[in-house]
């Protein structure tokens, strides 16, 4: 099976996962020491379920394979998901797709100016029975929160998210709660429309794992699209799609424990470290990316090798997630964003420049 992350979500191209990228560098003696476990059985099968998930998907969701592809290697490295799109790309959809896939539990929240941190999180109840309060469970309890347009509700709304999205936990009233295992947050909001939203503050936006876009399908994907549904699809019905589940919670738990023995040469490490130095003094920039960046990007290039199948990190897995999980982290000039500079054309320039480990 052949893995190729879209660029609609800022990951570049792969080769096949049955044929190791040539890095241009050698494998240490570490590397090649973990290589075995790679390729048990039991992570064959664990890295087959989850690519399963996409074929699964693409049931009812057309042409969003590298946002799929995304969103597991969040799950994989226990990280949170900023969707942007237009309306229409279909984003809750996605959610709720995958998380039929995965037989995980899923909630939505529409985030609006007069939401409050109880509506997410939950609050205090009194009982007239037992003349107490008793805590009621909020949204934020499942497996994968849907934040839909999670800019346009206020700052203190967004900030309850917080210790949720840090510590998989709720305080309330002192007490803290866990959340459930998996959880991730995938939020989204809208590129374009910016009138009576809440931009959210790098503090919050440094708590995603990654930042994926979901750009409109090209001609042959909206054909496709139209087709299904001239033919009576319903994405309010997906068992009638055919969309079921091909892997489970304990699965996904055992692939994070496979993704933790991924190995990474210190070359590798230090190749990381150079790419996110270089986003501090990068002209254009007036924020770089903090060391909690730098280990995003660890993390999400180790699920993305395991993937791939491999138990080493290449310079080309790095390069794959460098856009996703450091374009939310950085911050443009007003200069800059005058003079029509994008942000990922910066980071690949910052790519182009920064030497690769040999």
């Amino acid at each position: 099976m052949s893995e190729h992350p879209q660029h609609a979500a800022g990951m570049t191209a792969q080769p096949p996962l049955d044929e190791p990228a040539d890095s241009g560098w050698s494998e240490t003696r570490d590397s090649r020491a973990g290589a075995a476990a790679a390729g048990t059985p039991s992570d064959d099968r664990l890295r087959q379920a989850l690519l399963d998930v996409r074929a699964e998907v693409a049931k009812s969701v057309v042409g969003q394979d590298g946002t799929v592809t995304g969103l597991l290697i969040a799950l994989l490295s226990h990280g949170h998901v900023l969707l942007e799109g237009v309306p229409g790309v279909a984003k809750t959809l996605l959610i709720r797709t995958l998380s039929a896939t995965l037989s995980l539990d899923t909630k939505r929240v529409q985030f609006t100016p007069d939401l409050m941190p109880g509506d997410v999180t939950g609050s205090l109840i009194y009982d007239s029975h037992t003349a107490e309060f008793v805590f009621r469970e909020g949204p934020v309890f499942t497996n994968i929160l849907l934040a839909d347009e999670i800019n346009r509700t206020p700052p203190k709304t967004q900030a309850s998210l917080l210790e949720a999205m840090e510590e998989r936990q709720v305080s309330v009233d002192g007490v803290p709660r866990r959340l459930p295992e998996p959880f991730i947050v995938a939020a989204t909001q809208n590129p374009i429309e910016y009138e009576g939203t809440y931009p959210l503050p790098e503090a919050q936006l440094d708590r995603f794992l990654l930042k994926l876009t979901m750009d409109l399908p090209d001609r042959e994907s909206e054909i496709e699209i139209i087709r299904r549904h001239s033919l009576g699809f319903d994405p309010r019905n997906l068992k009638a799609a055919g969309v079921r589940p091909v892997a489970s919670a304990e699965d996904l738990a055992q692939a994070r424990a496979a993704v933790s023995r991924v190995s990474i040469a210190p070359e590798v490490l230090g190749y990381i470290v150079d790419l996110v130095r270089a986003t501090r003094s990068a002209p254009s920039f007036q924020l770089g990316v903090s060391p909690r960046g730098a280990t995003a990007l660890l993390n999400t290039s180790r699920a993305w090798a395991w993937l791939n199948g491999r138990s080493f990190v290449t310079p080309d897995d790095v390069k794959a997630l460098t856009l996703p999980a450091l374009r939310h982290r950085v911050g443009l000039r007003p200069e800059a964003e005058m003079d029509g500079v994008r942000i990922d054309d910066v980071l690949n320039s910052i790519l182009a420049t920064v030497p690769v480990p040999r």
